[in-house]
């Protein structure tokens, strides 16, 4: 793999910048800061910003806890509409 590629994140870095789009937005809708999030599932709010920010590939476990702490399906922050 090119430096270039592990850069900007390569093929998955898109559905990585979606997925924390959609996890910033009902994070708002819901009237949660970062912080508030990140203290609700035991992680570092720069690690949630990460995630926000499309900068990390959360596991699956952690995209459930997200949901679940927000209140909302799975889905409605894995699935790109």
């Amino acid at each position: 793999m090119s430096n270039k590629s592990k850069k900007n994140g390569g093929p998955r870095r898109p559905v990585l910048v979606s997925l924390g789009e959609r996890i910033r937005e009902v994070r708002h809708r819901q009237g949660y800061t970062q912080a508030a999030l990140a203290e609700a599932l035991d992680l570092s709010v720069a690690y949630v910003s990460l995630i926000e920010r499309g900068g990390r590939n959360p596991p699956y476990t952690t995209v459930v806890a997200i949901a679940r702490a927000l209140d909302v399906p799975t889905a409605r922050i894995v699935v790109d509409e």
